[in-house]
């Protein structure tokens, strides 16, 4: 990684940064501003799973706290509380330890104090923070784990800090997310770069193992027997982000004859046998450091970029019973097939791997989708499909990554650089995650698209085989549809985002869009939509007077939950999908007309007619 590369990134970033204040839509202050951009473009490379914007500061006992944003995992099990550092300084300079160490000890206090009760004295106005603090009190019996995120444009180094019991029994990471980590996760696209697992330096020595690929295969693949406490210790460090690239998620132990009730079972009455009753994992790496102790033995010394594709469930069943049923695993050794497989192949290499070593139970490849035929028609339609005054397109980023590469390509001939930025701006630029996003929510699973880009595609992905498990070819005139939907959803995101709501803004979007599907029966004119490349200025306002409403709602029918987490939950959806909106005598020209758009995203929403006035 260049220094060159860094500065263009740092000033690409500072320039985002500075346009969203300028345009009036985002905060006035440049270091919230820098946090929301920098999140969300975490969370949509899955860095951080759903991570939420939150501004808090203040003391507790004579003990200063701040927070800029959390996250909460599925599991429960684990919190990430995220802080910032925003120097402003071009290019950017390195930071001071004691800066690092300030702005981490600070998040760190939130949580202490958290614990202690911070929320009973929290101004009831920052409802917010005080949900956070409440939450945090209440599972902190559950909380093993804490992440502690720092966000900044300055350079802080590339290392995680691991500082396990550091406060009431908890585990607590740190993650240095400094401007040369984040443009290698977000300029070059190495969301699994910082998952690091240090054999000898935090393990005791370089894991033994055999080499099993010959000299020219274009992998390197490695035999070992690991022990079951160091797979747990990993799985807890970092959770359901070594299992990105596996097709199956964690299955759950009901069912006494169920694989991971045996896996319990094995576990907890013969740890000595686990070696020989298990299949073991199947791992990726993308980078490894290995030496070789003669004799055709080697020791793997340390692995970056850790997936395991294979034995997700073992992995997860072995936390579990250690965290959970208090389970010794010293005497456990589970086999391991550990391939590192460097550049463009990793993804077709996980793939392929994981739906061959996968038989314990079923498999669904909707995870791996890239070049499923779904999306390479999307893809081809987008490239085919031109909008209505002939001179530009919308360009699906199938691959991710596509588009800067087009946009590199093309930056060779200033003719063909000034074509490719008129046809096909970033502003018209969608990938998977976003077409989940869109269609999901026209669905009205505003509660799945509450779980985040990547658990909402998934979602998506299995719906569409579910529905159509021959496949689905989708069409020009279902294309054109879903681009009308696409500039809804991205319409109502600059609504909201111009409202300044202090937290939730993609609950409130993805709600607003299902309600107005709700609401509608789904029958909108997206020929309209498509045409004007715009809605109306009617629609506009009406859903400007909606998003407020949705707002309170969410808040008021989470009663003490978060809102965050109550927006997931199905009865969240069902309490929303209860509104009753006022429509104008004069409808809209896209509600007016009354049509039903077809194929997979369109709504068959069964929607209360008389809320509807025709």
């Amino acid at each position: 990684m260049s220094d060159e590369a860094i500065e263009t990134f740092a000033r690409e970033l500072a320039a985002e940064v500075e346009e969203a204040i300028q345009s009036g839509d985002g905060s006035i202050y440049s270091e919230e501003e820098f946090t929301r951009i920098v999140l969300d473009r975490l969370g949509d490379e899955g860095a951080i799973e759903n991570p939420t914007l939150l501004w808090q500061e203040g003391n507790f006992a004579r003990t200063k706290y701040k927070i800029t944003g959390y996250s909460i995992p599925d599991d429960e099990e684990r919190l990430v509380l995220v802080t910032t550092i925003h120097t402003g300084e071009l290019p950017p300079r390195a930071l001071a330890r004691d800066e690092i160490l300030t702005a981490l000890q600070q998040a760190m206090k939130f949580y202490e104090c958290s614990c202690k009760g911070l929320h009973t004295k929290i101004e009831p106005s920052n409802t917010d923070a005080s949900e956070l603090a409440r939450h945090i009190h209440e599972a902190r019996e559950q909380i093993s784990v804490l992440r502690i995120v720092l966000l900044s444009d300055g350079l802080t180094g590339l290392r995680s800090i691991d500082l396990k019991k550091a406060f009431d029994g908890t585990r607590i990471i740190v993650d240095l997310f400094g401007i040369e980590r984040l443009q290698r996760i977000l300029g070059q696209g190495l969301r699994r770069d910082d998952i690091v697992v240090d054999f000898s330096g935090d393990f005791g020595g370089p894991l033994p193992s055999l080499k099993a690929s010959s000299g020219s295969a274009d992998y390197d693949a490695y035999l070992a027997s690991v022990p079951g406490a160091l797979l747990a210790d990993v799985y807890e460090k970092y959770g359901t982000r070594l299992l990105e690239l596996n097709v199956r998620a964690f299955l759950g132990l009901r069912g006494r004859k169920s694989v991971n009730a045996g896996l319990r079972a094995t576990i907890r009455d013969l740890p000595h046998r686990f070696l020989a009753y298990n299949n073991g994992i199947v791992a990726t790496v993308d980078a490894m450091e290995v030496e070789d102790h003669g004799n055709g033995q080697f020791g793997i010394k340390s692995v970056r970029g850790l997936q395991i594709v294979n034995g997700g469930q073992t992995t997860a069943s072995l936390h579990r019973a250690k965290r959970q049923d208090g389970a010794n695993l010293d005497a456990i050794s589970v086999p391991a097939k550990i391939i590192c497989v460097g550049g463009a192949e990793l993804d077709e290499m996980v793939a392929a791997v994981s739906k061959s070593a996968n038989s314990q139970n079923t498999v669904q490849p909707a995870d791996f989708s890239a070049n499923d035929p779904f999306h390479v028609a999307v893809e081809k339609l987008a490239n085919n499909t031109w909008l209505p005054d002939g001179k530009g397109r919308w360009f699906y980023e199938r691959a991710r990554g596509s588009y800067g590469a087009a946009e590199l390509k093309a930056s060779f001939a200033a003719a063909q650089k000034r074509r490719f930025a008129q046809e096909t701006p970033k502003d018209r630029r969608f990938s998977k995650t976003d077409l989940a996003k869109c269609l999901n929510a026209w669905e009205g699973q505003a509660h799945q698209v509450s779980f985040g880009n990547q658990k909402n595609f998934q979602f998506f992905m299995q719906t569409l085989k579910d529905e159509h498990p021959d496949g689905f070819e989708p069409d020009t005139a279902w294309y054109k549809s879903f681009i009308a939907k696409a500039i809804l959803f991205r319409t109502v995101q600059s609504i909201v985002k111009a409202k300044k709501f202090a937290a939730f803004q993609a609950n409130i979007v993805a709600y607003t869009i299902a309600c107005l599907s709700w609401v509608t029966g789904g029958r909108i004119d997206f020929d309209m939509v498509w045409t004007r490349q715009a809605i109306s200025p009617e629609l506009h306002k009406l859903l400007e007077s909606w998003v407020g409403k949705i707002d309170k709602a969410l808040r008021r029918t989470a009663g003490n939950r978060m809102v965050s987490e109550w927006a997931k939950k199905e009865e969240c959806r069902d309490a929303l999908r209860e509104l009753s909106f006022e429509l104008p005598e004069k409808l809209p020209a896209e509600l007016a007309h009354q049509e039903t758009a077809g194929g997979r995203g369109s709504s068959r929403s069964k929607a209360r007619n008389d809320e509807l006035r025709l």
